[in-house]
Formats: C-alpha cells, structure tokens, sequence
C-alpha cells in the first residue's frame, strides 16, 4: 500500500467503543473534509452514513479497510463545538460517539441500508388509532423514524408488519426503502412568460390571437398584474397556485397557455420555514423589581458563568430573559432558550416573535424531519432571508451546530423531562448546557420558580450566581391555597364522587365568575387498575409486571409499558365474579365526572392521548387563552411555566400519589409540582385560589407548600440526602441488567454486584428489581453506585466499565443487556 494513501476515522451511528477507518478513493481525496457526512458499507450488507471525524496516513493494523463510498456534503455539517460536545457527553455519560452523533442529527440527515418508517404529523388530526397503532405512534413522534426491527422490538413482537401496513393505510407513516437521504428540498411550481417572449409587440400579438380565447386571456392578464412584466425593471416571482387562485380559473387553462409557448412552468426550491415578517412590538420595560434582578444577573455574569434566576411563579422572568437576549443580538450572539415541554413553546414562540420576528427558530419532534433539517442548514448557514439568532427547543436544540453562541436559557430548569432515558445517550440538557455554554465562552441562565436540590445547592456553595426575584409581576398576591382532607369527607360521607365540597364550591364560585378552571391529576387514562370486589383479582400485564390501565372510552385495559391491550372483562376472571370495580381515577375520569356536576360547561383535557398530533398541543393552549374552554384537566403538562390570564382556580386531585412514591426525590419533586400548578393561578387580575386534595393534610411538604417555603423545603430535604448519601452530596449511577430469563439476570446481577462491592465496597447498592422489575418481557434488577464528591468521578466509571466488560465477555452473559444511567434522575 503506498505511503500516500490516505484514511479516514469516522463515527458510525452505532454503539462501537472505537471509531472505524476507512480508506479514501483518489477521486473523493479534494471532496473529504472533517465534518462531512460520507456513505459507507459496514458488515457485509450495511451501508450508512458516517461523519468524518479526522484524516490521516495511518492504515489500521488490526484489519483491511474499505473504501468511502461517496461524500454526500459540499461543506462540513458538523464543526468542532458539536464534536467536542459530543465526545464529552459519551465519555461523562458512559455512551458511544455513535450513539451521541445518532441523536445529534435530525434523521434526515442520516441514512441507512434498512427499510425505514417516519412519523408523519401532518396525517394525525381527527384520526382514530387503535392501542397498538398508538403505541407505534408514541415510539415514532420520540424517535421520528425507526427501522421495521426497532417497532418490532419495541412491541415484542416477531413482525410488526400488519401494524405498519394499518398505518401506512390511514397515511399515519411513511416508508422508506431506497438507499438514498430522508431529507428532501421543498419544492413549488412558478409560472413565468416563455423565454421566447422578449417584447412588447410580441405581447400584442399574443393579445390579438387570444380575443376568442376569454379564460386564457384572463389569466395572462393576471399573470401580468402580478409579476409586473414588461411594467418595471423588476419582475416578481409568481406561484402556480396564486395565479389559479387570483384568475379564479382552473389548472388546465394555464397549461393551454404553456401548450401555446406563451407560459413556462418551472420549479423552485422553497422553505418549509416560515420566512413571513411578524409584525413586531417594543420590548416591554421591566418594573422595577424586574430590573434589580436583570442588574444583578448582569453582575453576577461578570463573575460566574452560570446564574440561578430563583424567581415565585407570575413574577415576570420571561420579560427578562427578553431583555437579555435582546443584549445578545445587539453584539451578534446567538441565544438558546431551552424549554422541557412542546406545550410551552406554543405560548413562548409568541411571546418572542412578537419581539424578534422570524429571527425565532423552533425546534422539537412535533416537527416534521424535513422541517429540523432546515432549521439546522439555517443555522449552519443562514439565508438571505431567514437568519435564526434565537432557538427556542427541548432538549435536542443543544445539538444544533452554533457558531457564536452568547447565552443559553434552561427556563424550568428543575424539571426531569430535561434528562433522556432511553435509548442512550442518557444525557441531562441542564447539565449538559453549561458545558456547551463553556465551550462557546457562553453564559447559561438557570430559571424556575422551584429550584432543583443540586442547582440550588450549587448556588448557595458559590459555584453557580444566585438572582432573588420575590415579587409577583404588578405585585399581585401568591394564591390562596386551601387543603381538603379527603379522609375526613369519606368518612362524614361528603365526597362526591372524587370530589370535596370544597372543591366542588370553588369550582362553581370561579364559574358563576366567568373565570377558568385547572384540575390536575398526574395520571392519564380512565382508572389505574380494576379489582373484584369479591377476591381481590386484579388484570395484570403478561409481559410486564404491572397491573393494566382502564380507558373508558375505548373499554379496554392497556399496559402503558409495551401497549398491550385486552377488553375490559365483565366477570372476575379468577372467582367468576361481576363484582369487578375500577380503582383510583386518571385524567379520562375527571374529565367523565365534571361533566356531571357541570353539563353546561366547556371541557378539555391535555395529557398524552388527547395531544398526539403536531398541533393539538397550540390548539388546546389556544382555545383555552380564548376562552372556548372553561376547565382544563391535565397531566403535568398544565404545570410547567404556562400563562394563562382567566384562571382563578387550581383544583390539585391527589396529592397522595405523589409523596407516596418510593424515590428519593419524590418530596422533592411534589413540593415542586404543586407548586408550579398553583402558579397557574390568579396570574394578571386578582388572587387565585388552590384546592389541594389529600388524606394526610399534616405531612410536612403539603404545610411548605401552604406557606410557599421553598427554603425549609431545601434545608429538609438537604438534611435527609445528607445522611442517606444522595446527591448533591454523592453522585449516582444506575446499572441495569436486563434479559428475557430471569435466572440469567439473577446471575448476571449477582456475579457484578459481589465484583463491584470488591472495588467500591459500600458505595454499592442492590442488585435490587425497580418498582416494575418486568417490561416488555425483559427482566430488570438495578445496581447504584454512590461516588463522594471529592472522589474521582471518572476513575469510578474507569472502574465500572472495567468490571462490567469482565462480565459481558462470558459466555454464558454474552445476551444480556446493560444500560448505565448517569446521574439518574
């Protein structure tokens, strides 16, 4: 081989330890550049798309190399911000490159030897879908595009071929089978004068031998008025469909006139972005309050990189952010403002763009793959037309290919929906943002009403700048809040339905009011679970451990695990009993009940089954602004920063289910729940009110609650992590073993368990089977490993990862399946 040969090392969309060489062609040699995107046969059969990661003269010895097949890009799609994000969220989060670069790049920009499955959003309205098709449904908007073997894995099943062909027949999906890029440019078709026509006279001439020809004569005349031919210098473009439009003619006239060489059409490459100028506003002035704390976060910027903006829920932190970004723009920063729910971009995209115009970008799944892709080249190369200095996404914005990052925003910086579970990698958007920031000699705003334990800790340590903002906007009172002992109702036997009086009367007081409702119960469906009143028999899940979930609507109990779906039974199906009752209550029955109390009113809900589509989220969001709906039953969807000015009531369902929960951080994560839920309430006019639901009105976090004590809150639950050796005072990392038996996982577990307790000792928990210790027919037991702070983070995971190869390699363990979660949350 000669010595001038040259290779390349590139990342694969898999999850391999090391990066792969392949040898360059002489004719691709002037076309390959890092960070370029090159086809390349891996295995015998596979062809994917790879990323170039270096090049250099250096065969690998250890096998031959193939050659790159083609180089799909002109210019690199990936600079060397995003590779050194990457390779440090697979290092810190115990991941492959691959597995980064795969969640990375909007499908559309990868490309596979498999037949392929997308999501399409804009097909989703008004249709109706059985469990299993929403299971698929669910699995694609995550995903946006999947292989026949991921659906079928993720339905345990051997082939999910009938499923795919159902949807493929409401247009729910699409498939994709060549070998060639998801992505492709949008197209629209012009209509221009023939390239014959130069002249005025000629023009005359056509209007003379078209007298007879009225339709066709119009619309030339139109395509003249609109385009400005032969009028002034400057023609204007027009479309097909506004010529068809402003003619009031059909298609077939226009083509007459194309047939007579007097017309041309042709096509033009056109934005799926909205590239139309908002009318835009002046930037609001802050109040007083507002930019003490602006003052003191520039401040603090000159001394920290990262700020907590600790602020009570309706003070107005969204108007400072504006103001800050504004500072970035005005010296050419970019801005990224992290959101955890789609639903809140719906009512922040507003707010900004009524400021910024379209120099707003949006990015998140509900958008369709080709749509990402052109927000990411916009980014990577900005339009003549469309520049987005600002991007306003969830969590996959941190991998968009910023140049001069200035600033990053996590508003509700606490939530968990910040952190991916599966599949790998398994990263923190929060976390991982100051190190973007870091990289970018960025800053990164930090704001929430309800601070995260290790965010807040970090603050009061020094590490992070801490803002105080107090006061609500206009000083409007922190609401009423009120708890129902439901312990005491059931046994005076006041409890309607799953209702308290209080309740009920706050209901129908802020609704003789005109003024809106919110009830929230973190549960969807109809009940969690049936039972028989005579033997106590409840239906389980054949392949998971937990028990089936009631939907009312659809009469049918599905597992919310892997989508299994029976018939809700008539008769106990263990004693032969028709004595099988529902137990508990989800969103599908709030809903079912208020309608009985209140027929007259309008009702909405918005949890997981009622948003599937790409704007039911905007729809809802929207009506409910309007005033088209009077109550709003929702998940934690409800609770996460939305604005609404009509709501005078917060009705909170169950507090119970929410502090019983068996984790460490569940006090921690119910203070925070309830009280952004409340936050909803009496937002602009006047004080709202809170109904808060439980059979223990004692427990201390419904009493820090009450009395709006986040600080004793804090120091509570410090105190407790403290002594029971959890974060922020450890850090932890969940292994889970899993496996179709579960001898294997027993053994398995077992065999690194002993290995890990010989290097950590005690700094090992488990193994130990999770809440729900089957799913989708796979057997789980978790290990945790407690790692002091001061102690070398990176040299336990060395360790871990050592002992975790040792057990992989045997034989008999080679088919289970280990995932490392990082910082769990």
């Amino acid at each position: 081989m000669s010595n001038q040969q040259n290779f390349v090392d590139v990342i694969l969309p898999l999850p391999l330890k090391l990066l792969f060489t392949y040898s360059v062609p002489v004719t691709l040699l002037n076309n390959v550049e890092i960070g370029k995107r090159v086809i390349v046969q891996f295995g015998s059969r596979k062809i994917y798309t790879a990323i170039v990661f270096s090049i250099h003269k250096n065969a690998p010895k250890e096998y031959k190399t193939k050659d790159i097949v083609s180089v799909l890009d002109e210019k690199p799609i990936v600079n060397d911000q995003q590779f050194k994000l990457w390779q440090w969220i697979a290092d810190y989060y115990m991941c492959s490159v691959g597995e980064v670069f795969k969640a990375a790049l909007p499908s559309g920009l990868k490309l596979e030897s498999e037949t392929k499955v997308i999501y399409n959003p804009d097909s989703i309205d008004q249709q109706k879908f059985n469990p299993t098709e929403t299971l698929v449904l669910d699995f694609l908007a995550d995903k946006n595009i999947a292989s026949i073997n991921e659906i079928s894995n993720a339905l345990n099943r051997k082939s999910a071929l009938p499923v795919i062909k159902s949807l493929l027949d409401k247009k729910a999906i699409i498939l994709e089978e060549k070998l060639r890029e998801n992505y492709k440019p949008k197209t629209e078709s012009y209509i221009k004068l023939d390239d014959s026509i130069t002249s005025e006279s000629q023009l005359n001439e056509i209007f003379d031998s078209l007298k007879r020809a009225h339709k066709q004569l119009h619309v030339l005349m139109s395509y003249l008025k609109l385009s400005g031919s032969f009028m002034n210098k400057k023609t204007v473009d027009v479309k097909k469909r506004q010529l068809v439009e402003d003619s009031k003619t059909s298609s077939s006239i226009i083509k007459s006139l194309i047939d007579k060489n007097i017309l041309a059409e042709y096509d033009k490459t056109v934005s799926r972005l909205n590239e139309s100028a908002d009318e835009q506003t002046e930037i609001k002035n802050l109040t007083e309050a507002q930019q003490e704390a602006h003052n003191e976060i520039q401040k603090q910027f000159e001394e920290k990189n990262v700020v907590l903006l600790h602020g009570v829920t309706s003070s107005g932190k969204t108007e400072i952010y504006i103001h800050l970004i504004k500072e970035q723009l005005e010296k050419g920063k970019q801005v990224l403002y992290l959101l955890p729910e789609i639903a809140l971009t719906a009512q922040i995209i507003n707010r900004l763009k009524s400021v910024f115009g379209n120099r707003v970008g949006i990015y998140h799944s509900k958008f369709s793959d080709s749509e990402r892709v052109e927000v990411y080249k916009n980014i990577l190369e900005p339009g003549k037309t469309l520049k987005y200095d600002i991007i306003l996404g969830v969590r996959s914005s941190l991998f968009l290919p910023f140049s001069n990052l200035g600033l990053i925003i996590v508003d509700e910086e606490h939530e968990n929906t910040y952190k991916q579970y599966d599949p790998a990698p398994r990263y923190n958007a929060r976390d991982c943002s100051v190190v973007l920031a870091n990289m970018h000699n960025a800053k990164v705003l930090l704001g929430t009403a309800t601070p995260s334990i290790e965010s807040y800790f970090n603050a009061k340590a020094g590490k992070y700048g801490l803002v105080q903002l107090t006061t609500r906007f206009q000083n409007i009172q922190l609401p009423e809040i009120q708890l129902a002992d439901i312990l005491r109702a059931r046994k005076r036997k006041e409890m309607k339905s799953i209702f308290s009086p209080v309740l009920l009367d706050s209901i129908t007081e802020s609704l003789a009011m005109n003024q809106q409702v919110i009830l929230f119960q973190n549960r969807r469906g109809f009940a969690p679970y049936l039972e028989c009143d005579m033997c106590g028999w409840i239906p389980y899940c054949t392949n998971c451990d937990v028990s089936l979930t009631y939907h009312r609507h659809k009469n049918e109990l599905i597992c919310h695990y892997c989508g299994y779906t029976i018939r809700a039974p008539q008769t106990c199906k263990a004693c032969g009993s028709g004595a099988v009752q529902t137990r508990g209550f989800g969103t599908e029955k709030i809903e079912e009940e208020i309608k009985i109390f209140f027929p007259e009113v309008k009702v909405a809900r918005m949890d997981l089954d009622s948003t599937r589509s790409k704007n039911a989220y905007t729809n809802i969001i929207s009506n409910f602004e309007e005033g088209k709906i009077d109550i709003l039953i929702g998940t934690q969807m409800v609770s996460k920063g939305l604005d609404f000015d009509n709501v005078s009531l917060v009705g909170i369902l169950n507090a119970d289910n929410m502090l019983n929960y068996p984790d460490f951080r569940a006090f921690e994560r119910s203070y925070q729940l309830m009280a952004q839920v409340s936050g909803r309430a009496g937002r602009k006019n006047k004080q709202g009110k809170v109904v808060i639901q439980t059979s223990n009105p004692e427990h201390p976090i419904l009493q820090f609650v009450l009395d709006n004590k986040f600080e004793e809150m804090y120091k509570s639950q410090l105190l407790e992590r403290k002594n029971f050796r959890y974060p922020p005072f450890y850090r932890l990392i969940n292994i889970s073993v899993r496996h179709k038996k579960s001898e294997i996982v027993d053994k398995a577990s077992h065999q690194l368990g002993v290995s890990l307790r010989k290097v950590f000792g005690k700094r090992i928990l488990g193994p130990e089977p999770p809440i729900i210790a089957r799913v989708q027919n796979y057997y789980i037991k978790n290990i945790i490993l407690k790692v002091e702070r001061e102690r070398s983070f990176q040299k336990a995971k060395q360790l871990l990862d050592e002992q975790i190869t040792k057990l992989i390699t045997q034989d008999n363990f080679k088919t289970i399946h280990i995932s490392i979660d990082v910082d769990p949350v």
